[in-house]
């Protein structure tokens, strides 16, 4: 599945997103978690856990180019502790050669089209601090908000692209009608080496020690009632931003 380095990342027209429903369409989907993450069976997702999720209200979608699954998402409902119903997008995942294609961001916009159909105003989900591009899509491209980080929120895992680091989580709140928003310049800066991906690699013990100090960064900032409501990546650093948030009202308290 995957192509050489040399393959040029398809346009995006070329991508289509579609809604899967049935056993045989989950099949591609539960391997490409193998080609992705390169989990240990113990580790994947059940392929009648898919249908499950559709049965209870949930939705999966793929991505494909042609007749080849390029990417997938799906999501769970929740209802909050208040009683208000949101989804939890509990995975996405884009083949090597085509996470230049925007396929990512098309596969959430679909999930927020869904959502809004049904009436639902929030999802939510988790992704790892350390991975910039990730938090670039989610907080900058799309406007999701952070206010809890969690340590070691999945334990150990099999992939080898968590680098045997413990599975520390933010949990990204997406509020599908807030209006855009610039981050003021009194905001609060966390940030890690642009290059945290590679230290992470090739050196562990360093890796560790950024994300323990950040951990603490991030738990005292969300102590304090800050969010993160903005990512800027520079060629150094990727850095995010913190400022006061209401959650009661749902607004910036700037």
């Amino acid at each position: 599945m995957a192509g050489s380095e040399a393959q040029v990342a398809p346009s995006i027209p070329q991508i289509e997103i579609r809604r899967l429903t049935r056993l045989e369409e989950f099949e591609p989907v539960y391997e490409m978690q193998k080609t992705i993450w390169k989990y240990e069976d113990y580790d994947m997702i059940p392929l009648r856990f898919f249908v499950v999720v559709v049965k209870v209200g949930g939705h999966v979608f793929g991505a494909f180019d042609g007749t080849q699954l390029v990417g997938f998402c799906f999501a769970l409902p929740g209802i909050k502790k208040d009683g208000h119903p949101y989804l939890h997008s509990h995975m996405l995942g884009v083949l090597p050669e085509y996470r230049n294609a925007r396929v990512g961001s098309r596969l959430k916009l679909r999930q927020k089209e869904d959502a809004l159909a049904r009436g639902i105003e929030r999802i939510e989900w988790t992704f790892d601090p350390l991975e910039l591009k990730n938090a670039f899509l989610n907080v900058a491209k799309l406007g999701a908000i952070i206010r809890t980080y969690s340590e070691n929120l999945y334990g150990s895992t099999s992939s080898p692209l968590h680098g045997g680091l413990p599975t520390d989580r933010c949990t990204a709140e997406w509020w599908l009608r807030r209006e855009p928003h610039t981050p003021a310049a009194s905001a609060e800066r966390i940030a890690y080496p642009a290059d945290i991906t590679q230290i992470r690699a090739t050196d562990p013990p360093r890796a560790r020690r950024i994300q323990q100090e950040n951990a603490r960064r991030f738990q005292d900032a969300f102590a304090r009632g800050l969010a993160v409501t903005g990512f800027e990546a520079t060629a150094t650093e990727g850095v995010y931003l913190l400022e006061p948030w209401q959650f009661h009202t749902g607004h910036y308290s700037t």
